[in-house]
């Protein structure tokens, strides 16, 4: 074998077993389990695959007999997850919501057909004229969140960052959003919207004179002993002992805080114990705004709609559910009215939970089985393009660069490619040994690199404005990326 050769091959070898011990490991649901060990046992055997898990909260609700169990890690090498430790419930919060709006109708508060502009003074314009009902069965033909490119640009951090999405919006940011904002051509039928469901509740809350938190608090929480659930409006009101959440392939999440979107469940923690009661309380049909999970609009295929709460036909049977998440939670909540059955299930990355309580419910068939989804293999294809495109780069320059810089900018970028791959790659969907090989690759490209580097010029080809524009273009990238990684 000739050196060069076995030079690259070494050098190889040396990268991926200095990139083993760093590779990336998805979350896996964890041993520890607490509580009903017969249920903790049943969501055991539910989960098809413990990859992209790390902490389960559950509760079961039969007859009115409530069982619940905690399994796997609050955080990583953490304490257990009990039943009583506090998950970040996102969406689960907007039946919250719609119960409000139920209860304040019961209690003549307000009518459904009230428009927004009447509860909400600050609402003015086109959007002020959408109605409570409307807001509250995602009907009102807003966007899901305002649209412009400040939301998208945030949005887009975010998900790069596994940040808090809804920074710095409060109440009034909420309100100035709707300013020149029209209902779309799709008013009246379904289209899920956050922005909807916030305006909703702060309108309650502005009716009723005190904030959303303390309305939905004195409302539905207390009535129905829900003593563990808290509506955080900043990060200092988060609860103690709480899960750490994370990305499905184990980068931790930020919580998300957002006084404004706090009634489309923004800020919104509970537990597996409080939500079993808030279930059972459906069941029993004592719940305080009961009839928000009345089906009263047609969501398409299968589902229909209340104030909140979608209900679901599964073969002969109804299941009335919501889901929710988070940039590091999910959660299912679902009962099933006519078996006197229903089921919590929290998570502690953002792997979907839906099959999962629907199976733990009893339902069979697709709708109980898990599927990877577009999310999963886009974050996977992340992980398999940033892995190898530096490796692949770097060869090709290495071989073939005009010149010093451009070999030390792809060799730069192979490692930030190598970073990004290990921070946003989805390594429950693609594994984790691959990382090592790209690693590999860019080690053996670094060798004909060092070889040829003594031979070329500093900067060649074209003029060096452009080349110094390229470089400058290059390294405010680099800074980007650096950032993404660190964040």
């Amino acid at each position: 074998m000739r050196t060069p050769t076995v030079l690259t091959v070494a050098a190889g070898l040396v990268a991926a077993a200095a990139a083993t011990g760093l590779a990336p490991r998805a979350p896996e649901l964890g041993r520890q389990q607490t509580g009903d060990a017969e249920l903790a046992a049943t969501v055991r055997a539910a989960v098809d695959d413990p990859d992209g898990l790390r902490g389960l909260a559950v509760a079961s609700i039969e007859d009115g007999r409530i069982r619940v169990a905690g399994l796997g890690d609050r955080a990583p090498g953490g304490p257990a997850v009990e039943p009583g430790t506090p998950f970040e419930i996102g969406s689960v919060g907007k039946p919250l919501t719609g119960m409000l709006l139920a209860h304040q109708v019961a209690s003549g508060a307000v009518r459904p057909d009230d428009r927004l502009g009447t509860v909400l003074p600050g609402v003015t314009g086109p959007a002020g004229e959408v109605t409570l009902a409307e807001l509250a069965s995602h009907r009102a033909g807003l966007p899901r969140l305002p649209t412009g490119p400040s939301t998208w640009a945030g949005a887009w951090w975010t998900s790069l960052t596994a940040g808090n999405a809804y920074a710095g919006d409060d109440v009034d940011r909420v309100v100035a959003d709707t300013a020149g904002l029209e209902p779309g051509d799709g008013r009246g039928a379904v289209s899920y919207s956050n922005l909807g469901m916030s305006l909703l509740g702060q309108g309650l809350a502005a009716q009723a004179g005190v904030g959303y938190p303390e309305l939905v608090g004195r409302d539905v929480l207390r009535p129905l002993g829900m003593t563990a659930t808290v509506v955080a409006t900043g990060p200092d009101q988060l609860p103690a002992a709480r899960a750490e959440g994370a990305t499905a392939g184990g980068r931790s999440a930020d919580a998300w805080v957002g006084a404004g979107y706090a009634p489309a469940g923004i800020g919104v923690w509970s537990t597996a114990e409080d939500l079993a009661r808030l279930t059972a309380a459906m069941l029993a049909g004592t719940a305080p705004g009961v009839d928000a999970a009345t089906p009263r609009f047609d969501a398409g295929g299968d589902r229909r709609i209340g104030y909140g709460w979608f209900t679901s036909r599964y073969g002969d049977r109804e299941i009335v559910w919501h889901n929710g998440g988070t940039g590091g939670f999910r959660a299912y909540v679902g009962y099933d009215r006519a078996a006197g059955r229903g089921v919590v299930v929290l998570g502690n990355t953002a792997r979907d939970l839906d099959a999962l309580g629907l199976r733990v419910l009893g339902v069979t068939g697709d709708a109980a089985s898990e599927s990877t989804g577009l999310p999963g293999w886009i974050g996977g294809g992340l992980a398999l393009a940033f892995t190898f495109l530096g490796g692949l780069s770097l060869w090709s320059v290495a071989r073939r660069g005009p010149d010093r810089t451009t070999v030390l900018s792809a060799a730069v970028w192979a490692v930030l490619y190598l970073g990004l791959a290990h921070r946003l790659g989805d390594w429950s969907v693609v594994p984790g040994w691959l990382w090592p090989l790209g690693a590999a690759l860019s080690g053996a490209a670094l060798v004909p690199a060092v070889r040829r580097w003594r031979d070329l010029p500093v900067v060649a080809g074209a003029p060096r404005w452009r080349r110094a524009t390229g470089t400058a273009l290059s390294l405010a990238f680099a800074g980007l990326a650096v950032a993404v990684i660190a964040a």
